[in-house]
């Protein structure tokens, strides 16, 4: 499910029955996906564009709380966008 999407970005969460830690969101950007880490805020796994990389730690920074919430309650909510 996408939680949120800014500056053609889309923040996506998934919940498997085994969805594995640490918690974290996918970044997809055109071709481009990241793995960023919830808690550190570091992409750990893709090839998401510096400038793209940026703006989703940004963003990040402004909705970890709400993240964290989301992944130990497994219930989606959309989140605001990006605004610079």
């Amino acid at each position: 499910p996408t939680v949120s999407v800014f500056y053609g970005i889309s923040i996506k969460m998934f919940f498997k029955p085994k969805e594995h830690d640490p918690s974290h969101i996918h970044a997809v950007y055109g071709e481009y996906v990241g793995v960023f880490d919830i808690k550190t805020k570091e992409m750990t796994e893709g090839d998401l564009p510096g400038i793209a990389r940026g703006l989703v730690t940004d963003w990040l920074g402004l909705h970890q709380e709400a993240l964290e919430e989301m992944w130990r309650t497994q219930v989606i909510v959309k989140l605001p966008p990006l605004e610079k």
